[in-house]
């Protein structure tokens, strides 16, 4: 349907009502039908104000992603150097993995403005409303063993929040595995995905979504006390071509020094990060639950946990928690 009549109605009037008289003389249509299409552009992003008198106001359009400003932001970089972008996508993550599959270079980076059906870890469905939010997905080569595979996600986590903290000063920090909260309120969902041959990784496809100019009626009422966005937790909207490059370069930069230098500094940057640490907490593991302190990680990127009686065990796969 073609939208462009109605919203030229609104730009021909900034900041005024239009009538639904005036508005269905001028496109020959129903009121029912007027109604249908403001309904649908409110989906699309498009923010009214309706009053039985006076008709509707346009209060403000949904904002698109600079892709050309982006990309002269990361010229100089190999991750982002090619950058698709879409208004509506099903899943960044299926756009990247059949692009990965046809042999897309490491780097290769797609955004859409929307995802209907974004997921998260162990299979969450993801909030990521139209032109509020980061939601991308990169395809990265990595020269490592397929064991290494979750430390990639951990240091994801890492450029992530030192990046986010850099850019907003906001108090953000990462509990385990990989979720990044502010005063525990989630901000972010970081989700890889990998393929593998001969114990050695094809391609890994990492999927990020950062919650970055939502508002509280973005959210469904039971997510609030759960969720929040870079918006509402400082008061301040944010560019995204800003946060995305920023990550970025962070992201490039710690993943070339690790496949130089190996997994110990990103322990050394994910602890000093982490809010999951010296604090007694439950966890829901494969093989039951437990409860205990997390102390650290270990060297293959396993959270070791001290048990009431002292010893200490690691545990790669569990979902954390509150404290108790």
């Amino acid at each position: 349907m073609n939208y462009e009549p109605l919203l030229q109605l609104f730009a021909d009037k900034p900041g005024e009502y239009v009538s639904g008289e005036v508005i269905s003389q001028a496109l020959g249509v129903s009121r029912t039908a007027i109604w249908k299409q403001i309904r649908k552009l409110e989906a699309a992003g498009y923010q009214f104000e309706a009053s039985r008198k006076l008709g509707y106001r346009l209060l403000s359009i949904p904002e698109k992603l600079a892709v050309e400003e982006l990309s002269s932001m990361l010229q100089e970089n190999i991750f982002g150097k090619t950058v698709h972008w879409f208004e509506s996508v099903e899943s960044t993550q299926n756009l990247a993995r059949a692009a990965a599959e046809e042999g897309a270079p490491e780097g290769t980076l797609y955004i859409a403005e929307q995802q209907v059906n974004g997921r998260g870890r162990m299979g969450r469905g993801w909030v990521s409303p139209r032109g509020k939010g980061v939601w991308m997905s990169m395809v990265l080569r990595p020269s490592v063993p397929i064991h290494f595979a979750p430390q990639l996600t951990l240091l994801t986590a890492v450029a992530l929040c030192r990046s986010l903290k850099r850019v907003t000063s906001l108090p953000i920090g990462i509990k385990w595995p990989n979720d990044l909260l502010i005063d525990g309120k989630k901000i972010s969902g970081i989700l890889l995905e990998s393929a593998a041959e001969d114990e050695r990784l094809r391609y890994v496809i990492a999927g990020i979504g950062i919650s970055v100019n939502l508002e509280e009626s973005d959210y469904p009422e039971e997510l609030l006390e759960k969720a929040t966005s870079l918006r509402i937790s400082s008061g301040t909207k944010w560019t995204r071509e800003t946060v995305i490059a920023d990550f970025l370069k962070e992201w490039e930069q710690l993943y070339f020094l690790y496949q130089e230098q190996g997994f110990g500094l990103i322990i050394t940057l994910w602890e000093a990060l982490s809010v999951s640490l010296g604090k007694p907490v439950r966890l829901v593991t494969p093989q039951g639950d437990m409860a205990g302190t997390p102390i650290g990680l270990d060297a293959s990127g396993a959270i070791r946990i001290q048990l009431a009686d002292g010893s200490i065990q690691s545990v790669f796969s569990a979902e954390m928690g509150e404290p108790l």
